[in-house]
């Protein structure tokens, strides 16, 4: 069994080209700042520039340039303009005190620059790599419920790739996963591919098994198909975990201890029980209703003794 899971694995991350990670990660991107004084164009450079080491502040100060922008200069992938200013639709708006929310609203409006965005200019990379985590973790809890419910039309699940492609659960969020690390290792101005994150795979592989155990436990404990939010809980919170754990150790250079991941998960588990079951309540209602009231009963504390 353990034979044929490594099998699908390593099928599935066949299929998974850490180009088109790396290659957002050397993206160059060009910042366009906009504003009214000197002293408004100092306080967004600094805003930009902050808390970086002095080689990749050097680095990264290349990419900001103050408006007007020279004749033959390239166009800026990104406009940002002081409040205050005429603003177009494609620009935005830098509000020094409400910084978080500048953030948020610039990755919405510019989604494909998260990458180099988080990579260049730290303000920018825990919220990236929040959404990141955050998004992946709901794709994972996604296949897991929609591949229980055999009337669910694919078409309405918005996932990366067909669930068809993938012999097994465990084989899509596995490659998932290793997506997610390879996101995660650009974001955080890391090299990415293979050989730069092998001990990254390895744990994700690793962790693969005991996910699926756990769930299988789980769904063999709760009555009624309420194991259906349990599996999709394990799901959500194993990604959340192992998203988090990586976060962590490029921030810092180690991970988390056992505790702190006890409780990560524990807190995950709760989560993503809430969003399975919403899920649910979207694809199959007359089952939502039922499932709610067996996931009341989920030991939880099985899989956070697990993990």
């Amino acid at each position: 069994m353990i034979l044929d899971g490594l099998t699908n694995i390593k099928k599935a991350i066949s299929t998974l080209n850490p180009h088109e990670v790396r290659d957002q990660s050397e993206r160059t991107v060009r910042v366009a700042l906009h504003a009214s004084s000197g002293e408004s164009f100092q306080r967004m450079e600094n805003f930009f520039l902050r808390d970086l080491s002095p080689s990749r502040r050097r680095h990264s100060a290349l990419l900001l340039t103050r408006s007007p922008l020279s004749l033959g200069a390239a166009p800026a992938d990104m406009n940002v303009y002081e409040e205050g200013l005429i603003i177009p639709d494609q620009g935005a708006i830098f509000t020094p005190d409400r910084p978080h929310q500048f953030v948020l609203k610039a990755l919405s409006k510019y989604p494909d620059l998260g990458v180099p965005l988080a990579k260049s200019f730290l303000p920018f990379r825990k919220p990236f790599v929040e959404k990141v985590i955050a998004k992946t973790a709901r794709e994972n809890a996604l296949f897991s419920v929609a591949t229980a419910l055999p009337d669910v039309v694919p078409n309405i699940i918005e996932l990366p790739w067909a669930v068809a492609e993938f012999a097994s659960d465990t084989a899509f969020l596995t490659m998932n996963q290793v997506r997610l690390a390879f996101t995660i290792a650009g974001a955080s101005d890391r090299e990415v591919g293979y050989m730069h994150q092998k001990s990254e795979i390895a744990m994700v592989i690793g962790s693969a098994f005991g996910w699926r155990a756990i769930a299988r436990q789980l769904v063999g404990k709760i009555p009624f198909g309420g194991g259906l939010i349990a599996k999709a809980a394990v799901a959500y919170a194993g990604t959340k975990v192992l998203g988090l754990s990586l976060d962590h150790y490029y921030s810092i250079g180690f991970t988390y201890s056992r505790e702190e991941r006890d409780r990560l998960y524990a807190d995950a588990f709760r989560q993503g029980k809430k969003v399975a079951l919403k899920m649910l309540t979207f694809l199959r209602p007359d089952l939502a209703a039922k499932f709610s009231r067996s996931t009341d009963r989920t030991p939880e504390m099985v899989a956070q003794s697990q993990t």
